[in-house]
């Protein structure tokens, strides 16, 4: 896995994280951020066959969070334990991801993920529209992902 190394502005925004202990760092793990990033594929070859609206959502979402994980992985880092782990998660894909389109993918993860919040706590479901918008996303942050060096 030949990755894109972080430009010093992406390693003083990913350090911060580290320093405000949304991350911590770890020694990178290649297989780890592989078995992720296949996870991230096989839930977007899923999506098509899914007819419920709220299951493609957070399969979408999911696949979303496994590419996050591939990248933290990769670079050498992962969340800290404990609540806020989604939000910290959100917060290392708009470090990395900081030019178009992946940008607004990045952007986007945080809105997908109040979203299934208000889904999973608040029985407040997502509707087709919020479905596709999630699938874009999920896509998006994956292609980003391999163009950066990760590798299934």
């Amino acid at each position: 896995m030949a990755l894109i190394p972080l430009t010093r502005v992406q390693q003083a925004t990913v350090l911060a994280l580290v320093e405000a202990r949304r991350l911590d760092g770890v020694p990178a793990d290649v297989s780890r951020a592989s078995s992720f990033l296949r996870q991230a594929e096989e839930r977007l070859t899923q999506l098509p066959l899914l007819t419920s609206v709220v299951v493609r959502y957070g399969i979408a979402y999911d696949a979303c969070h496994d590419t996050g994980e591939a990248l933290l992985a990769a670079y050498g880092f992962r969340t800290t334990n404990g609540p806020g782990q989604h939000e910290a998660l959100g917060r290392y894909l708009r470090a990395v991801f900081d030019k178009p389109p992946a940008e607004r993918a990045a952007q986007e993860f945080d809105r997908l993920r109040r979203a299934r919040n208000q889904d999973r706590y608040e029985a407040k479901p997502v509707g087709v529209a919020a479905t596709e918008k999630a699938a874009q996303v999920a896509r998006t942050l994956f292609e980003a992902a391999l163009t950066r060096g990760l590798s299934l």
